[in-house]
């Protein structure tokens, strides 16, 4: 089989399991072997696995897998030649393992090698630290910022001024403008940082509004591909530590989002909203401009917001109230619906 990361060693499943916080049931297991991940049905032997769901353990007894990760209440469903690794966050901990099998999983990769590509354009006023890395087609810009460590991959494009923290990773056909990036960064292919807000005086004809924001991105926060977030219009535009953006957001100009946010994909936030932290919002939801979700609120996928969202809140449909409320909605709805079919036939 043709696989784009390289294969892991073999690691004992004693390390293993101190690294990641779990507990070995049976100690004598510990001087096994695992050298890659895979589902429980399709393990094969020297693979890892992990179950978090009671409906695939059905596939346990079949399974060829050499360890697994689970809850402690599933220690005693597994045959014998499958090693039991128990976590109170089975799944965390198997993605703490998978990272350690398979470091070069979790950032964009060097194209082409390490470095700086002379095929790189790179004004003279550019300051780089040490170990960074640019590839081939790169443009950067003057007083352009980048930190120790940092890659920046083919066909990036870093506008004037800009600063790029350390250990932070932009693969290839980014664009950079009017923005601030931290520390341990991801941004994936086609990002677009910095654009204009969508800012226009309307009437018989619009006017446009300078957007002279900014975009602040701060510490560990990882943006998936194709999304885009506008630079404020009179102040900035922030993501706050740690936040993690799936592909295909829109992100307007004004727009708070706290600390340890997770947005998914297709998800539009209107302009001077904001996102306080820990708030989760589904696919294709939307919110309007000018609006807070609370701390720790959960936005079910599709939402249309329209009304602020109390801290704590689980709200879904459109408009947008509280979870339990729309789900009677539609169960009446669809009662209703049912009773006129009978009816007419």
């Amino acid at each position: 089989m043709t696989t784009f990361f390289p294969p892991p060693p073999a690691i004992p499943l004693v390390e293993l399991a101190n690294r990641t916080g779990c507990t070995l049931v049976n100690a004598q297991d510990g001087t096994k072997t695992v050298n890659s991940v895979a589902p429980v049905e399709d393990a094969t032997p020297g693979a890892l696995t992990f179950l978090t769901k009671p409906k695939y353990l059905s596939a346990v007894q079949n399974s060829s897998a050499a360890a697994v990760i689970c809850h402690a209440r599933h220690a005693d469903k597994f045959p014998d030649h499958i090693a039991v690794m128990t976590s109170p966050e089975p799944y965390r901990a198997f993605g703490l393992a998978a990272a350690i099998l398979f470091p070069s999983a979790m950032r964009p990769q060097p194209v082409f090698g390490e470095g700086i590509s002379k095929a790189a354009h790179i004004h003279e006023t550019a300051l780089l630290e040490e170990g960074a890395t640019v590839e081939a087609g790169a443009v950067i810009g003057r007083d352009v910022r980048i930190g120790a460590d940092t890659y920046i991959g083919p066909n990036v494009t870093i506008g004037a001024g800009c600063h790029i923290g350390r250990d932070t990773a932009i693969a290839g056909n980014v664009s950079i403008v009017h923005s601030l990036i931290g520390d341990h960064v991801i941004l994936q292919s086609g990002v677009r940082l910095g654009g204009d807000g969508f800012g226009f005086a309307t009437g018989m004809t619009h006017q446009k509004i300078p957007q002279v924001g900014r975009v602040i991105i701060q510490d560990h926060v990882e943006i998936g591909a194709n999304t885009c977030v506008d630079r404020g219009a009179n102040r900035d535009t922030i993501i706050g530590e740690g936040t993690k953006i799936d592909c295909l957001v829109m992100v307007g100009h004004n727009v708070v989002i706290g600390r340890h946010c997770v947005i998914v994909g297709q998800v539009g936030l209107a302009g001077s909203c904001e996102l306080e932290d820990y708030v989760v919002i589904g696919g294709q939801a939307g919110v309007s401009g000018h609006l807070k979700v609370g701390q720790r609120a959960q936005l079910a996928g599709r939402s249309g917001v329209v009304d602020d969202v109390p801290p704590g809140a689980k709200w879904g449909g459109a408009p947008a109230r509280p979870v339990m409320h729309w789900i009677r909605e539609v169960n009446r709805v669809r009662r209703d619906a049912l009773s006129d079919k009978d009816t007419q036939t």
